[in-house]
């Protein structure tokens, strides 16, 4: 496909942004089918948060385009088809991972509406109403407002400029895929959806992996895509699981314990390569220390916060404190990743663990200095869940740079948690 020119001679227009409820990521559609099963009622609202400021979305992007876009989310539903590759798909190894009561509720589904306003230079977008329902804007709503600032810089640029400005970026993403080759063994994922250059571009990046890496691209979390180019669907589960279930706690000592009724919840339904911990919501340090004995059984870890490297020591001991063999056991690695971090963080821990990546931004969104101004830089733009039943949520994070929630609610849960000074890290994406 000739990206450029199909977005010189159509503006876009022929590829709405967001084209399935499946153009979402795998652990999304995990996680809500274990929420439709555990918490359906739960009321939780959601809201984007640009955490790079100095990017003015309301001045990028037309409030009527975005409307547009949003609205255009709403009308989507299953397709036969994707259906069927839903229920009948074996992902993990598993064939029928999603119940019928939830494809069939899920088969019926429309996003529920949207709560717009522009505030200054940023746009306010809330999603409000049962917890599996909102919970399925997440990755589109980020899917829209990334791509839409990529065509606002797009817009003005002609033919050869944009097919100058693809060529570049298809080689530089070829000549990071050429160090890749080098790395044996390897595991790697595209985690790229939520802050995508566009849609066709993440698709691009995906077939380039597909040829460049062969068996050592392990697949997409994009399930449109894996549909699409017949790829394994990868996902677990992310933050937002512990930060709802937490808020619903009554007392401090739920409030310890809610995480790992997270996981007890979670491994009711899955084993395997699905059984992965995700520490770092409230501090891996003190996850780990105070975490039930059945859990180090589990498959391994994803690192998503703070230093990379110190994440994974910290696993290996607890493994090792626990009685498990690390070299047995997983660990993802999936912060901000780029192939020079990628490279190191091999080196280091080949060996020593099953080593995976999970590349997300800067697979699929590296146009970092290929305009003036480097107006098309990725940033960091979330969407988040932020109250639960009427309660504010709270995610502290590896790194205080990620922490969110009101600040009197971030102390207790500071002291709940047991964490104590940490680290700061620049969040660039």
């Amino acid at each position: 496909m000739d990206i450029a020119t199909r977005v010189y001679n159509h503006k876009w227009k022929i590829d709405p942004i967001v084209r399935s409820l499946i153009d979402t990521d795998f652990y999304k559609l995990l996680m809500c089918q274990s929420v439709f099963r555990n918490r359906p009622k739960t009321q939780v609202t959601f809201s984007l948060i640009n955490r790079t400021d100095k990017v003015p979305l309301a001045k990028l992007i037309d409030e009527g385009e975005l409307r547009e876009q949003l609205d255009h989310i709403r009308s989507l539903s299953l397709s036969r088809g994707e259906s069927t590759w839903l229920r009948g798909n074996t992902f993990y190894g598993k064939r029928q991972m999603f119940r019928p009561d939830f494809m069939e509720w899920f088969e019926k589904l429309r996003l529920p509406p949207y709560y717009l306003e522009r505030r200054g230079d940023q746009y306010e977008l809330t999603f409000e109403g049962d917890w599996p329902e909102v919970m399925l804007w997440e990755i589109p709503a980020l899917a829209v407002l990334m791509e839409l600032r990529s065509r606002a810089v797009l817009n003005d640029l002609g033919r050869f400029e944009l097919k100058v400005l693809y060529a570049r970026a298809m080689t530089r993403l070829w000549e990071k895929i050429e160090r890749l080759r080098e790395l044996s063994p390897l595991g790697i994922a595209d985690f790229g959806t939520r802050r995508r250059h566009s849609f066709l571009w993440q698709d691009w990046c995906v077939q380039a992996m597909i040829e460049g890496l062969g068996p050592k691209f392990t697949g997409t979390s994009n399930c449109l895509i894996a549909k699409e180019r017949d790829l394994e669907a990868i996902g677990t589960n992310a933050h937002e699981l512990p930060m709802v279930y937490s808020a619903l706690a009554e007392t401090d000592a739920e409030l310890a314990q809610s995480p790992y009724k997270v996981l007890e919840d979670w491994q009711e339904e899955h084993e395997g390569n699905l059984r992965i911990i995700l520490p770092d919501t409230y501090g891996t340090k003190g996850f780990l220390e105070n975490a039930p004995y059945w859990l180090a059984g589990w498959t391994g870890i994803r690192i998503d916060s703070g230093d990379p490297a110190a994440g994974a020591e910290v696993a290996i001991d607890w493994w090792k404190a626990r009685g498990e063999d690390p070299t047995k056991k997983l660990v993802i690695f999936s912060d901000g990743l780029d192939v020079d971090k990628i490279v190191e963080l091999h080196s280091q821990f080949a060996g020593r663990v099953k080593v995976s990546f999970g590349w997300g931004t800067l697979l699929t969104n590296d146009f970092r200095g290929l305009v003036p101004n480097d107006a098309l830089a990725p940033f960091s733009l979330v969407c988040k869940a932020v109250s639960a039943n009427g309660s504010p949520t709270v995610k502290l994070s590896d790194n205080p740079e990620k922490a969110m929630g009101p600040a009197a609610e971030i102390e207790r849960y500071k002291r709940v948690f047991g964490v104590g000074e940490q680290k700061r890290i620049k969040v660039v994406v």
